[in-house]
């Protein structure tokens, strides 16, 4: 049998820890997921592209537990009352290719992609880190506030989106944070005054330059997340030049993140490379750090385990009949005239 999350389901888990608890699991878990990156089978994901956005299926295993997120990316879902990213994911037993979990993966790529940002973060940019320039102010940024807030210690938040409204709305989920001061500015030049930490988290299916080499400070970390599939970015090329740039899975960053923009040759570094501590993370106070973040799947399957061990112990999840379960596995027909005879006779 395998047990269904719904949102409501991931809801109730967040209600019942506190978000501030699950973004800090969801970072030990993924930071976890990832010091054990060789054990992993891993793939670039599967992309399928369209003029409106792009549908995709994030695999990853290892010896016990393969997953698989499909998860879309459509800029103008908005003016339809949709949302930019949906996403569901399976958890399933290597052994057997039983599925063990179908989880909803909206909200919870909305709070694993900021668990991820802060993973990088805590290891690369500067300790004492306490402003951060929020650019784009969409359905991630509240996600992302929280997440640097309560992680990682930032008190001020400087906000910039193109759309006003997106701002005041993320004003307004925050305004009762204890110790959260945001500020709204005119432009991105305008936000990155100040800042120790820069996340553009933008939505345009489009190249972009969001950030120019001429908004750089020495020391600042840069977390580049709305880049990630091919013709989007955020990054102007110089900002990467300027600066050492960290990725999840590389194949897969030089395919989707700002780094298509550069050489097959520019250097970066795997971030478990450094959680394993197999190469330097920051290397001076004045160093600037780019982390670009493109979303794995080895993320989801750290994601799709936590909720289904949160779940548990609450009560929550539903038992559905996916997979048929035989006397004789072999004779599928015979299951199929059974379950018709029973909707017949429930009419």
């Amino acid at each position: 049998m395998t047990t269904l999350l719904t949102t409501q389901d991931i809801a109730r888990i967040v209600a019942a820890h506190g978000l501030p608890e699950v973004l800090r699991q969801l970072v030990a878990g993924i930071g976890a997921e990832f010091r054990r990156w060789p054990e992993f089978d891993k793939v670039p994901r599967l992309a399928s592209h369209s003029r409106s956005g792009v549908i995709e299926l994030m695999p990853v295993a290892d010896a016990t537990h393969y997953s698989f997120k499909y998860v879309n990316g459509h800029p103008a879902n908005g003016l339809q009352g949709l949302p930019t990213v949906m996403a569901f994911g399976v958890l399933a037993e290597v052994a057997t290719g039983r599925p063990l979990l179908l989880s909803e993966l909206t909200l919870t790529t909305a709070m694993r992609t900021a668990a991820t940002s802060v993973l990088a973060a805590q290891a690369l940019a500067r300790p004492g880190s306490r402003t951060m320039a929020l650019i784009g102010n969409g359905a991630q940024s509240e996600f992302q506030a929280l997440a640097f807030h309560h992680l990682v210690g930032i008190q001020t938040l400087r906000l910039f989106d193109t759309d006003p409204a997106a701002t005041a709305r993320l004003q307004r989920h925050l305004r009762d944070v204890p110790g959260l001061k945001t500020v709204v500015c005119a432009s991105t030049a305008e936000a990155v005054q100040g800042a120790d930490i820069v996340t553009t988290v933008t939505a345009d299916k489009r190249n972009a330059t969001i950030l120019t080499p001429e908004m750089l400070a020495p020391g600042m970390h840069i977390n580049g997340v709305g880049g990630d599939c091919p013709g989007k970015t955020e990054l102007h090329p110089g900002v990467l030049e300027a600066a050492r740039v960290f990725v999840e899975y590389e194949p897969q960053t030089r395919i989707e993140g700002d780094l298509q923009q550069m050489p097959a040759e520019f250097p970066v570094t795997e971030l478990w490379r450094v959680l394993t501590g197999q190469a330097p993370g920051r290397r001076s106070d004045a160093e600037v750090t780019v982390f670009d973040s493109v979303g794995f799947a080895l993320e989801d399957f750290a994601a799709l385990r936590l909720m289904g061990a949160l779940a548990a112990p609450l009560g929550l999840g539903q038992v559905i009949d996916l997979i048929p379960e035989m006397a004789d596995p072999k004779n599928l027909y015979g299951e199929l005239m059974r379950s018709d005879a029973r909707r017949l006779r429930a009419a």
